[in-house]
């Protein structure tokens, strides 16, 4: 089911906002009555054929991968290879979820012999997602396939520029036989929508990925509300290069780790911490492949004009700190990339860690490069910031790789490569970058929650003796 505002939200102040604001209200409202109606009979609906269904819209993603894919490239403006990747990651998750429909359950608690004491695990009902516009399909994937599988009706709100997959989502999920009111997009403004849908009463749960501001604001409404959150939030992950590295391969890591999605995605490895004695050699091969991401080809462009002026302003940021680009820093400018939002590859040598470069959230093809002596100082630079989302860690010593990766304070490492990430692996942050994990197993333990029942047993009647012969 999809459900959408009767007239477009102004964009302006005044009464427009309020037209806006109620017509946003009225749509949420609609959406969270149709889900909470439809509540018990997908959360009583037998477990395999929830994920029959799951299975199902996983193989009609799949099936109509193409139109997928072209909606989420006219939108986005991101090259194919890397849209089909995302979408097929968003099945991904479907197909996943779908064989773990029966996990949420509980344990068997030896408390005393006349009480029998269990846990089971229950939906919350009706759940919130709130997506971003960098991933879209991918991110209402992530939130939507583990909320169902867990017996959850969800309303989505995708952003309002990106909305296009996540409206084909409800309606193949719909035909694939998913119950009206058990999945219903509602698209428009964070500030209109998706503020009426963390505020209102029917929604028991909120999942949100996005920015730290946002992020505080959703949580001051849930404060209020008692409202459980899973935040996925900003990032400003530090990748950690030791001169024992292969340094070939790390080189090509730490240049996918800042470009990948253009720099749009809160786990890009932004800061490159690289051991003195290799800094020079090592900033030089970084160079060199950062300037084979060509705009227009293996870079895609900014997704929003707010995010392209976003990232021109921190330019001019590092500018005043004194900063030259190695390479790029300034628009993309080619043939065919005049109407379009581009911008080169940017790395940032001779970066400090209290630069705001270094500290704030670019989000675009940004790399600051800061140079450190010891493991211990590597360390100390890499937790000395806000976020806490990823960290990486390249060297031959597996004795401090393991070190290194035990203390940074981020919730993924990884190790020898950049963003392996799977939908089995556990996903969120650490610090401002969030809390709840989405992905892997632990998901669906942030779409349920506890209840302990206690029974008790009467006693055995009395043993009677034995008689002897």
């Amino acid at each position: 089911m999809t459900t959408m505002p009767t007239d477009p939200p102004a964009d302006g102040l005044g009464d427009g906002l309020g037209d806006a604001l109620g017509d946003a209200q009225e749509a949420v409202d609609e959406a969270c009555r149709a889900a909470a109606a439809a509540a018990y009979g997908w959360r009583h609906t037998e477990a395999f054929a929830r994920g029959r269904v799951l299975m199902a819209i996983a193989r009609r993603m799949l099936a109509d991968l193409d139109e997928l894919v072209a909606t989420e490239c006219a939108e986005t403006g991101k090259p194919a290879a890397l849209a089909e990747a995302e979408i097929r990651g968003a099945a991904d998750y479907f197909e996943f979820y779908a064989s773990l429909v029966h996990l949420p359950s509980g344990d068997v608690l030896d408390v005393r012999p006349d009480l029998h004491v269990y846990t089971m695990r229950e939906p919350y009902g009706v759940v919130g997602v709130i997506t971003p516009w960098n991933l879209p399909l991918n991110q209402a994937a992530r939130a939507c396939a583990p909320a169902l599988a867990a017996g959850n009706v969800v309303v989505v709100k995708p952003a309002e520029t990106t909305s296009g997959t996540t409206l084909a989502l409800a309606r193949m999920a719909l035909e694939e036989g998913l119950p009206p009111g058990v999945l219903t997009v509602v698209p428009g403004p964070g500030s209109t929508v998706g503020t009426a849908i963390v505020e209102h009463p029917l929604v028991r749960k909120v999942a949100f990925t996005g920015s730290v501001p946002v992020g505080q604001s959703i949580g001051r409404i849930a404060a209020e509300r008692i409202l459980p959150l899973t935040l996925e939030l900003g990032g400003k992950s530090a990748n950690i290069v030791f001169a024992d590295a292969d340094l070939d391969f790390a080189a090509a890591e730490a240049v996918r780790a800042f470009t990948g999605n253009a720099g749009q995605v809160c786990s890009s490895g932004t800061r490159l911490l690289v051991e003195r004695s290799v800094h020079d050699d090592f900033v030089a091969r970084v160079v060199a492949l950062a300037r084979r991401q060509r705009p227009g080809h293996e870079l895609g462009p900014m997704i929003t004009d707010k995010q392209f002026e976003t990232v021109q302003h921190y330019f001019q940021v590092a500018a005043e700190d004194g900063l030259v680009p190695a390479t790029g820093g300034t628009v993309a400018v080619a043939p065919g990339l005049a109407e379009r939002r581009y911008v080169e590859p940017t790395v940032y040598v001779g970066v400090t860690n209290d630069m705001r470069i270094a500290r704030e959230e670019v989000f675009g093809p940004v790399l600051a490069v800061i140079a450190f002596d010891t493991e211990d100082e590597a360390v100390a630079i890499a937790n000395d910031s806000d976020y806490g989302l990823v960290g990486g860690v390249f060297t031959a010593d597996m004795s401090r790789a393991f070190r290194v990766a035990h203390a940074i304070e981020a919730g993924q490492v990884y190790i020898n490569s950049w963003s392996t990430q799977s939908v089995q692996m556990p996903f969120g942050g650490h610090k401002a970058s969030g809390y709840g994990r989405e992905k892997g197993i632990e998901a669906l333990a942030h779409y349920s929650q506890v209840k302990s029942v206690s029974v008790r047993i009467d006693p055995a009647p009395p043993r009677t003796a034995a008689r002897s012969s």
